[in-house]
C-alpha cells in the first residue's frame, strides 16, 4: 500500500487502501470520521509515525516523501525528532502489536497508549499504558491519579518498562475497595 509522509503523518490517499489496512488491525484513523466503523470509511487515512514505521518495518506499507522513498533508517531518523521518547515507546507499541493486541495513543486519557483487545468500536480498551524508564521516578501523587483516571473511565493502568533491546516489563496498578 502506497502512503505519503507530509510533516508528522503518514497519509494513505487511497479509499480502498485505507479501508483495507484499518480493516487489518485498525490502523490509522480516517480523516473526518470520528469513530469509524470498516464499511464506511470513504475517506483517506492518516497513520501516526510510530504505526507508520511499524507498517513499514513488517512489509504493509511504502512511503514517499516528495516522491522519495522513505526507508526504514529515515522514517527511524524522523521519528526521533517529532516524538518524545520514541525509542522506548516504539519498543511498548511493538510488544503489543506483535502480540496481537491493538494500540492507539492514549492522549484523551493522559497516558502514552489505550490498547484493545478486539479493536475500537468492538470493545473498550482495558487497559491504559504509561511508558517509563527504569529510572525514571515515578512520584506516589502521579500513581494516584492514573489510578484515579484509570478507575474512572474502568480501565486497569499498566506502567510499561522497556528492559534492553527487546523486552518490556509490565506493572499493573489496581484499585479495589476493603
Amino acid at each position: 500500500m502506497k502512503c505519503e509522509l507530509v510533516e508528522n503523518r503518514i497519509i494513505v490517499w487511497s479509499i480502498e487502501d485505507s479501508r483495507k489496512l484499518f480493516s487489518q488491525g485498525y490502523y490509522g484513523k480516517p480523516i473526518g470520521i470520528p469513530k469509524p466503523k470498516i464499511e464506511e470509511i470513504d475517506a483517506p487515512l492518516i497513520l501516526d509515525l510510530i504505526e507508520g514505521l511499524y507498517l513499514l518495518e513488517n512489509k504493509r506499507i511504502s512511503i514517499t516523501k516528495s516522491k522519495q522513498k522513505v526507508t526504514i533508517e529515515k522514517l527511524i531518523e524522523i521519528c526521533k525528532k517529532e516524538v518524545h521518547e520514541f525509542d522506548k515507546k516504539y519498543l511498548v507499541y511493538k510488544n503489543f502489536r506483535d502480540k496481537g493486541y491493538i494500540i492507539n495513543p492514549g492522549i484523551k486519557f493522559g497516558c502514552d497508549f489505550a490498547v484493545y483487545q478486539k479493536g475500537p468500536g468492538i470493545d473498550h480498551a482495558p487497559f491504559l499504558i504509561q511508558v517509563y524508564t527504569r529510572s525514571e521516578a515515578i512520584t506516589s501523587t502521579a500513581i494516584v491519579l492514573a489510578g484515579r483516571l484509570a478507575t474512572t473511565v474502568r480501565k486497569q493502568f499498566i506502567l510499561a518498562i522497556p528492559k534492553g533491546k527487546n523486552n518490556v516489563d509490565f506493572l499493573a496498578l489496581d484499585w479495589w475497595k476493603a
